[in-house]
Formats: C-alpha cells, structure tokens, sequence
C-alpha cells in the first residue's frame, strides 16, 4: 500500500475539487432548462382549466336545451 503524503492528498483533493466544480455545472445547466419547463408546465395547467371552463359552459347550455326540449 501506498505511503499517503501530503502530496498525494493534494492530489487528490484538487481532483475532488475539479469533479465537484464539474457537477456544479452540471447543476447550474439543468436548473437554467428547469425554468422554461417550467413555464411550459404552468402553461399547459392554464389552457387545460381555460378547456375545463369552456366544457363546463358547454355542459350548462346543454342541459337547458334539454329542459327546453322537454317542456315543448
């Protein structure tokens, strides 16, 4: 086994460092395309309750041209 320096941990330690730098990025990338995601998400909620209220709408006139169909 390996005597451990100084020199060694040194080494090892500005690897460490380097790989946490590269997840950082990593991190930073993913969050930067987190937010149009995002933005697509809160999108997409907003149309389908706009859709919801439209069938809703729907759903009412129907029902009052069957009560009106019914009492002809």
């Amino acid at each position: 086994m390996p005597e451990v320096t100084n020199e060694l941990m040194y080494e090892l330690l500005k690897q460490v460092d380097q790989q946490l730098g590269e997840l950082s990025q990593d991190f930073s990338e993913v969050r930067s395309e987190l937010g149009p995601i995002r933005g697509h998400m809160i999108a997409t909620e907003h149309d389908l309750k706009n859709i919801h209220c439209i069938l809703a709408r729907r759903v009412d006139r129907l029902d009052r041209i069957e009560r009106f169909l019914d009492g002809a």
